[in-house]
């Protein structure tokens, strides 16, 4: 008995693995939600070698990495398996697992791959209304889902589809990995397009309508329920012990605004990373825009769901232009000992608002039915360079970040009467004061930051949580665990001028597109299929 006593005591930590699109981690957190230890790898998607825009998941070489960094974490904290009560895993959405009937794996992608090009035209000309029809019941459309690609299997690898038995994510894979149990959640498995927003089920009869096989869907678990515990055979390729608890985790975006504390109705939040995510909760039943402008994802609340806009590289064009242009910040910082993106902050907070009218081009707001961009550009530049200068269009690429969020936030608006007051604001654009200010001058609403810095791997670590009994449920180890670390009033004088700037944006880039339909400029990014 005492042995037992000592061995409950000791189980008191909790594991996330985070499987992105660049990288994996595993993070460590205590039962109160402070960060014990992260360690992370990079991996690479390999194009496979005469299919374009293909991005391969290598799930032999991957498998090692999630291992590697699951004892290098455990090494990191001084800590061995046995201290770990129970473990969840969160994915990049849309990368899809297929296996074999024995469960092993037969072929996988990442979440950008984009191989279907031509299968999702298909789609379209040969089953007419069918992508409206299942965006409906989905809140997908074929840009990023999984029917496109599994087509793409059955024309192109006829023998490994013909041995496919069972799908899943990514995230899933790991904990299928570890305790032997292939299933999915809501907020991971509702990315693949196959799925019900009310049910939140499987739709298998999707697949069948496109003469793909219905069977191959495996259970659906909300998220925190326990699945089982680590295998002996995971065990030695881990280090963790038979004794910890595998649970259900989910989609990176939701778990990550779990994280932050967005579990309620209405709550919304913008994910500042290399991409931005703007969300917000909403009742399962309400239905997907008609526009299809919106997706709509389930959301790792039961009854929830998630209106989402994307804005496309907002975090990633920040990079682009600190290393294309600001050399100088860049050799000022590292003599001050302060980050380059601080100093460029301070430059462009002394230029004024709307940044002397530069208009960036990089991202358009949301068009999920027929989604292009237009070519990367500036507009309204000014040849005084008083005026026109890396701190005016750096402040400009701030200004227009928060300006296609607030786009898409009107869209969320318009189909879900949803009101907001009130945005969670996190990644790395938070960090920010800023450009903090900034998203909530062009919102008009009130800007919170959380303190949490790993939001994505804290919500994993709560479903961990969850399903090891430690917390009830999700929204109250979200309301126990979340903490604030400042926030933002909107200036309602600045709100005016941004208005303004929506505006002249807008039809700015409407006017940018009909140069790429001119085949004058070439598109940033398009759908497969346009």
């Amino acid at each position: 008995m005492g042995s037992l006593i000592m061995k409950e005591k000791k189980m008191n930590y909790l594991m996330a693995i985070d499987a992105g699109t660049g990288s994996v981690r595993a993070v460590i957190f205590d039962t109160f939600g402070n960060q014990i230890s992260v360690t992370q790898k990079e991996w690479t998607h390999i194009e496979e070698e005469g299919v374009a825009n293909s991005m391969s998941f290598d799930f032999a070489a991957n498998w090692l990495l999630v291992c590697g960094c699951i004892r290098e974490a455990l090494k990191s904290a001084n800590l061995s398996g046995e201290d770990i009560a129970a473990l969840s895993a969160t994915s990049m959405r849309e990368g899809i697992v297929l296996y074999d009937r024995d469960g092993r794996e037969l072929w996988a992608v990442a979440n950008v791959d984009a191989r279907a090009d031509k299968e999702v035209r298909y789609l379209k000309e040969n089953f007419k209304g069918i992508e409206e029809e299942f965006y409906k019941e989905s809140g997908q459309t074929f840009a990023l889902g999984a029917i496109p690609r599994i087509i793409w299997l059955k024309n192109n690898r006829a023998e490994l589809y013909e041995r496919v038995a069972k799908i899943s994510m990514i995230g899933d894979w790991i904990l299928a990995r570890l305790c032997g149990v292939i299933a999915t959640d809501p907020s991971n498995g509702g990315t693949t397009g196959i799925f019900s927003l009310k049910n939140r089920d499987w739709a298998s009869e999707m697949a069948e309508k496109v003469s793909l096989k219905d069977d191959i869907f495996p259970n659906v678990l909300e998220v925190g329920t326990l699945m089982g515990s680590v295998s002996a055979k995971a065990s030695k390729e881990s280090g963790l012990s038979i004794n910890t608890k595998v649970v259900m985790g989910g989609g990176d975006v939701q778990l990550g605004c779990a994280g932050l504390g967005v579990v309620d109705a209405s709550q919304a939040a913008i994910l500042g990373g290399s991409f931005w995510q703007q969300v917000v909760n909403i009742d399962k039943n309400t239905p997907p825009p008609s526009d299809m402008n919106i997706r709509v994802n389930p959301h790792v609340i039961p009854n929830l769901s998630q209106a989402e806009g994307i804005t496309f590289f907002s975090g990633l064009v920040m990079r682009w232009f600190r290393d294309a242009f600001c050399d100088m910040e860049k050799l000022q910082a590292k003599e001050q000992g302060v980050d380059v993106y601080a100093l460029m902050e301070e430059k462009a907070s002394k230029v004024p608002v709307g940044s002397y009218g530069i208009l960036p081009i990089f991202s358009d707001s949301m068009k999920y039915a027929k989604w292009y961009h237009a070519a990367p550009s500036f507009l309204n530049l000014n040849i005084n360079p008083e005026i026109c200068n890396r701190a005016s269009m750096f402040r400009s690429l701030q200004e227009n970040a928060a300006i296609v969020s607030s786009i898409n936030l009107d869209k969320i608006r318009e189909f879900t009467g949803v009101e907001i007051d009130e945005i969670v604001f996190a990644g790395g654009a938070s960090k920010g004061k800023l450009w903090s200010q900034i998203v909530a001058d062009v919102t008009g609403c009130r800007v919170k930051i959380p303190k949490v810095t790993e939001a994505t791997a804290l919500g994993a670590a709560m479903a961990a949580g969850v399903g090891a009994g430690i917390y009830k449920d999700m929204k109250s180890a979200a309301k126990e665990l979340v903490v604030w670390k400042r926030a933002y009033e909107p200036n309602p004088q600045n709100k005016k001028i941004y208005d303004e700037i929506k505006i002249k944006f807008t039809k700015a880039y409407e006017a940018q597109l009909k140069l790429v339909d001119d085949n004058i400029t070439a598109s940033m990014w398009r759908a497969p299929g346009l």
